[in-house]
């Protein structure tokens, strides 16, 4: 495999810039989002998001960090394996408009499984998908409502995202087969 790295930094957060300011300009007021990132890395990235959304409208926004180990349709490939993390959703979703935040999109199934965990904390008038690399690929018919790059992948390839937080740096990379 060789890795590239097709996303430096200062991309990165100028896509993230520009998922924040597409929520401002769909949303018509924040006061009733919360932010769910999806575990790990979609954590990280609906902080960020909701620090640029004080930044730019001085809301502070909900952020829950969503486990979706146990509604994943795949677990029997990672029996023993799994580990199995905690979700922290600090307030009731009930009526709010909800933004799922994870770092790739691929075939959907991740999404899925967050789509059922998140009924599980009530029922949010709306949820949305934020994405920071849509790869491709999709199994299920999911779409994302806001992505911060489109990377178009084959099926041997891989995008690996880096934020500050757990890998030192931000950056994207794609991981190819070689011949």
């Amino acid at each position: 495999m060789s890795k590239k790295e097709v996303i430096d930094a200062v991309t990165m957060k100028r896509a993230l810039t520009r998922i924040t300011y597409e929520i401002i300009e769909r949303n018509r007021g924040i006061e009733h989002l919360v932010l769910v990132g999806i575990k790990t890395r979609g954590i990280y990235i609906a902080k960020r998001i909701a620090e640029r959304l004080k930044q730019l409208e001085n809301v502070e926004i909900p952020v829950g960090e969503l486990d979706i180990t146990l509604y994943r349709d795949d677990k029997e490939m990672y029996k023993g394996e799994a580990e199995l993390h905690s979700s922290d959703i600090p307030v009731s979703l009930e009526g709010k408009e909800v933004i799922l935040v994870d770092d790739v999109l691929y075939t959907g199934r991740t999404i899925r499984a967050a789509l059922d965990a998140v009924m599980t904390y009530g029922r949010p008038k709306r949820i949305s998908l934020a994405v920071l690399v849509d790869r491709g690929h999709r199994e299920l018919p999911i779409r994302a409502d806001f992505v911060g790059k489109n990377i178009p992948t084959s099926l041997t390839e891989e995008i690996i995202v880096e934020v500050e937080e757990t890998d030192g740096q931000d950056r994207i990379l794609i991981d190819r087969e070689e011949d």
